[in-house]
């Protein structure tokens, strides 16, 4: 599991890292089961205080994607890809509205946000098609 942590992008460093590891169950890079590394061991990583990595393991283990395993660590939690492919598109939905909203206030036109909205898609699933 690689992960990268952007420290001036306004997402507070916790944040990053659960909706990274989020994102990485989602996408099955980490399967239920797995160990991640130890707050140590990610905070070395990723040259962190290890307080935000423990705040970070908290939230994902309140939000029940991580569990302890007693003397091992932390591994994903059975069930927690639904969970986190839910979490993902809810993100998504709420990045998504929020430009919308933001267009709309601007005084674009909704025809011509939606050519845009459409011309974006295809450049999108055309660049998916082939990733580089």
């Amino acid at each position: 599991m690689q992960l990268s942590i952007e420290p001036n992008n306004g997402i507070p460093i916790y944040e990053q890292l659960v909706r990274q590891v989020k994102y990485a169950v989602a996408e099955g890079v980490v399967a239920p089961g797995q160990v991640i590394p130890s707050v140590r061991e990610m905070a070395r990583q990723l040259a962190v205080n290890p307080n935000t990595v423990q705040r970070a393991y908290l939230q994902l283990q309140d939000e029940e994607v991580l569990h302890s395993l007693r003397g091992r660590g932390m591994a994903v939690s059975t069930g927690a890809k639904r969970k986190c492919v839910s979490d993902r598109q809810q993100l998504l939905a709420e990045r998504l509205e929020a430009v919308l909203d933001e267009a709309i206030r601007g005084g674009l036109d909704p025809d011509r946000l939606r050519d845009m909205f459409e011309k974006a898609l295809k450049n999108a699933v055309r660049s998916g098609e082939n990733p580089t």
